[in-house]
């Protein structure tokens, strides 16, 4: 075989090793002003690690998109950090272990944490929980069984503090809380009713997930009197998660001692 031919060959392969070698990473790359760009992150590629003694290599299998996630992109004090420039995006992820060199894990795992966007990255299993894909889907750690249902179960009892037989309204209602919510309260008794923004939404809440009545707030002339309407006997319990023109509307309506769980103002940031 010719030595030209010999030396694409061996190119070919080197090439090739180095793709299937490569993990991709997903970087903030400028503060967003406004409603974010894809200017504002950079896809990058490094070399899949390897796991050192006392490590594990995890292999991305789901990332968690939250709203939240657009706040840390700020250089603004908040209850977490801000994302800092050039570096991975974080957020809640569910991984398998594809190497282990840590006594408590074994490959074939799945864990849930706060992890990086990569395809792969190494840990050394501070902070993992196990999850068993088996009990429930893998995805569930990051919705029902994660921080969505965790935020709603948490927001609605320890600071809602729902009676039976109270008038519950949430906004954000076709949201991943807010369905969580609206169910909870149905099963402690009370009156439920969402407040969504399509004709779409408002019919899955009322018959997928049994909310009392829905609202949408889109083609509602006035909200305030809706919402009146859905609720003779006031509003006892306001879970916000929109904050806005919306919480006018409710607030306008609410009991006296009523509480306010503030999950968000989704209506005031993008």
């Amino acid at each position: 075989m010719p030595f030209y031919l010999v030396l694409i060959a061996l190119v070919t392969v080197y090439i090739l090793k180095k793709i299937m070698t490569m993990n991709k990473v997903i970087l903030l790359n400028k503060r967003p002003h406004g409603k974010p760009t894809l200017s504002d992150f950079k896809i990058t590629s490094e070399e899949i690690p390897t796991a050192k003694d006392g490590e594990i290599l995890l292999k991305t299998a789901y990332v968690s998109v939250d709203p939240y996630l657009r706040g840390r992109m700020n250089d603004a004090k908040s209850y977490v950090p801000p994302f800092e420039l050039n570096k991975p995006i974080q957020s809640g992820i569910i991984a398998e272990v594809t190497d282990s060199k840590h006594a408590d894990f074994k490959k074939g795992d799945f864990v849930s944490g706060n992890l990086d966007w990569k395809e792969y990255q190494t840990s050394s299993g501070k902070y993992l929980q196990k999850v068993n894909g088996s009990d429930a889907k893998l995805s569930s750690y990051l919705g029902i069984l994660g921080m969505t249902g965790l935020t709603a179960y948490l927001g609605l009892t320890e600071i809602g503090m729902p009676k039976e037989g109270e008038t519950i309204v949430v906004s954000g209602a076709g949201g991943a809380v807010g369905t969580v919510v609206g169910q909870l309260g149905k099963l402690l008794g009370c009156k439920v009713i969402g407040i969504t923004g399509s004709d779409e939404k408002v019919g899955l809440l009322t018959s997928t997930f049994k909310f009392d009545h829905a609202i949408n707030y889109k083609t509602t002339k006035d909200l305030k009197e809706a919402v009146k309407s859905a609720c003779p006997k006031g509003v006892d319990i306001y879970f916000d998660n929109v904050g806005g023109e919306i919480s006018d509307a409710v607030l306008a309506n609410i009991n006296k001692y009523a509480r306010l769980p503030v999950c968000g103002a989704i209506s005031l940031y993008n």
